[in-house]
């Protein structure tokens, strides 16, 4: 197949995020707007998840690529949402169409051979109009209640030294009466968290995920790798200009040793392919609209002098992170399994894009929800390690979820 990649002006960024949001595949970082629309012209199997399968960004390379140079992501672009089990199957999509377009108006447009200009598509997309709505039907998997004996179940588990630190999820499950515009919730989040990512993608099960992100998983530009960990939390408080939750936060020993079990991991397991890795010396503060985080930036350089692994393969090294699954993740994946008895499915497997140069982004996909007409999905997970209080881990799950809901919902739950 044949692409030509041409710079081009601007397009209207709300009717841009609209079409990706509602039916093609949408990653929009606070700098760049990516977007990939259109029939897929290539569909890469991964039959055995991220586990055994070894398929590359070198499938990309057998498209043509004409025209303009850019930047990583807008030429021959694959677009992926993935389960967070690794050995799930999954898939990616190569478009017809990707738009890459950064905050100060530079922008590219990749076209496949035989398709039409997409200028008149973006510019014919509704904005979206639609309000929050009233909640109709809800349910709790598991319950609050359930969740926090949950969290004191893997706490005695963890004080048995078994299992370093685990993530332990719930999702509140409901409908409301009209069926959810993904480009309305989309909107808001942009709105909402202005720091985080946004991502909208279909799923294998004819849903819409979309959500918003602030944990990068893995990027890789080059020779170069930078991953953004985030693990402890606190909530925000209701005073506004208050930023005692920072000293907390920062001096809280429960919440730097979870921070620090997540960052030592991901720079061991970097090590296998790496040098000169570098991370924070102290996390920093990451604030959102409900909660803060602890973060710290690690970056590394590919060993070598090839070419090297791509983005698909430290997204196979990487994920789970022991910021969603836990530390040793065996042992944390089988715990996940015992206590939470519901399946995770999408929520914090990695969602991004990989490029034939094998340059990629892949994040979290964490604040998500799963739409399909009036029905949504959403879940949120904490981190535990054996200081963790099981009604504080319970509370934390609610702010989280509190996010992604007050996108389609006039009142909290």
């Amino acid at each position: 197949m044949k692409f030509r990649r041409r710079r081009v002006g601007p397009f209207d960024t709300d009717r841009l995020r609209a079409l990706g949001a509602r039916a093609g595949w949408l990653i929009e970082t606070p700098e760049v707007l990516t977007v990939g629309f259109g029939r897929p012209v290539q569909r890469i199997a991964l039959p055995e998840g991220l586990g055994a399968s070894r398929v590359t960004s070198s499938r990309l390379a057998q498209h043509e690529l004409t025209g303009d140079n850019g930047p990583p992501g807008s030429g021959v672009t694959a677009f992926a949402a993935l389960p967070f089990d690794r050995l799930r199957r999954g898939e990616l999509h190569v478009v017809q169409y990707t738009i890459t377009q950064w905050r100060n108006g530079d922008a590219w447009v990749t076209v496949a051979d035989g398709a039409r200009d997409p200028s008149e598509m973006v510019a014919k997309t509704p904005v979206p109009s639609q309000g929050v709505q009233v909640l109709q039907t809800v349910h709790y998997q598991p319950s609050p209640d359930e969740y926090a004996h949950h969290v004191a179940q893997a706490v005695e588990y963890l004080r048995r030294k078994e299992i370093d630190k685990v993530v332990l999820a719930r999702a509140v499950v409901g409908s409301v009466k009209e069926p959810i515009d993904p480009a309305a919730v989309a909107q808001r989040l942009r709105q909402r968290e202005p720091l985080c990512t946004i991502y909208a993608m279909p799923t294998a099960d004819n849903r819409r995920f979309v959500g918003a992100t602030p944990e990068l998983l893995v990027q890789r530009r080059g020779h170069t790798i930078i991953c953004h960990p985030l693990a402890g939390t606190t909530a925000l408080p209701n005073e506004a200009g208050s930023h005692d939750y920072e000293t907390w936060l920062l001096g809280s020993a429960k919440n730097l040793h979870e921070h620090a079990v997540v960052v030592d991991d991901i720079v061991r397991t970097l090590s296998a392919w790496c040098d000169d890795i570098n991370a924070d010396g102290e996390p920093s503060i990451v604030t959102l609209a409900t909660v803060a985080h602890l973060g710290s930036w690690i970056r590394a350089r590919v060993t070598g002098d090839g070419e090297g692994p791509d983005a698909l393969d430290f997204l196979r090294l990487l994920h789970p992170t022991a910021a969603v699954g836990g530390i040793p993740r065996d042992g944390a994946d089988a715990l996940i399994h015992l206590l939470e008895q519901h399946d995770r499915g999408h929520f914090a497997g990695p969602v991004g894009w990989v490029d034939s140069d094998g340059d990629g982004e892949w994040w979290v996909a964490l604040r998500g929800v799963l739409l399909e007409d009036q029905r949504f999905e959403a879940w949120a997970g904490a981190g535990i390690v054996s200081e963790s209080d099981p009604v504080a881990e319970r509370e934390e799950t609610r702010n989280k979820l509190a996010v992604v809901l007050s996108s389609i919902l006039s009142e909290p739950i």
